[in-house]
């Protein structure tokens, strides 16, 4: 079942991303960037490692984790409870057989071709300090994420609130994508939404970038604000985990800006190098 599930994602994104990179990105950049590919993938060739690093980190801490969790983890559960009652509710009580197919799509589908996209289109920026403060943002949140993981323990209003008040509508309307999600996170993993946190990443990248993606950018907010709601229109998290989501997102996005160099090679070394100032400079 969960290859089934993971083929049907790998089609839908497969379709996306071309489509998406011809109406988002153009000719133009794509053409420069089969020129300047390998350059540019040596000058990133750093933060690429660092996040291949935290992604197998996270992959290997889904074992141990739990574990480490259970000892020294603050259980939470019932005092997220206790401060936002019933809050997602408000979400349940618009709830309809359209939406319900709408938001369960876009928190497996549409979340994943949001995270996706932005790494292909940033890479064909000549100025690679976009696509290096991404990555760096991306890693930071899994990496924040994780301890905050350990730290916390907590399960979602799906595991809390009765069936009738909070239904598992994702696993009840599509019962195959629990493999999926097994595969990735644990159900006490709630706070913060990484959803939320990686969704409105990639909307504030979107948002310093618009001048260079003008189309992207409505896009990418409308599926992160989607994205966040899914999860807890779906009963996935509280209100407060998307809220501590939107919090890492801001800080993963400013501690980029302070960990990646503040220029490019071209601005670093163009007074050196005329030609590369030249080389480096994007055209729209």
């Amino acid at each position: 079942m969960l290859a089934e599930v993971l083929i049907q994602l790998v089609v839908a994104v497969a379709v996306l991303l071309p489509v998406s990179v011809v109406l988002f990105v153009g000719r133009e950049r794509l053409a420069r960037t089969r020129a300047e590919w390998r350059s540019r993938l040596r000058t990133n060739a750093p933060v690429i490692a660092a996040l291949i690093v935290v992604l197998l980190i996270n992959r290997v801490a889904r074992q141990t984790a739990p574990a480490i969790s259970r000892e020294i983890g603050i259980h939470l559960t019932a005092t997220f409870y206790n401060l936002e009652g019933e809050f997602i509710l408000i979400f349940q009580s618009i709830a309809s057989a359209e939406l319900t197919a709408y938001f369960s799509t876009v928190y497996v589908f549409g979340y994943t071709f949001l995270l996706i996209f932005p790494v292909i289109a940033y890479f064909t920026l000549s100025d690679t300090r976009i696509f290096r403060r991404l990555l760096t943002a991306y890693a930071l949140n899994y990496a924040l994420g994780l301890v905050l993981y350990i730290l916390v323990i907590a399960y979602g209003p799906r595991n809390v609130m009765p069936a009738e008040l909070a239904p598992t509508m994702l696993y009840d309307t599509h019962p195959q994508y629990q493999y999926l999600t097994r595969e990735v996170n644990a159900n006490t993993n709630v706070f913060p939404s990484l959803h939320t946190s990686l969704s409105a990443t990639v909307a504030t990248f979107a948002a310093m970038t618009r001048s260079a993606f003008p189309k992207w950018f409505p896009v990418a907010v409308v599926l992160a604000a989607s994205v966040a709601i899914s999860t807890m229109y779906l009963g996935i998290h509280w209100g407060i985990d998307v809220t501590a989501g939107l919090l890492l997102a801001a800080l993963c996005v400013r501690l980029s800006d302070r960990l990646v160099g503040r220029w490019s090679l071209s601005e670093r070394f163009g007074d050196r190098y005329p030609r590369l100032r030249n080389h480096d400079r994007d055209q729209d």
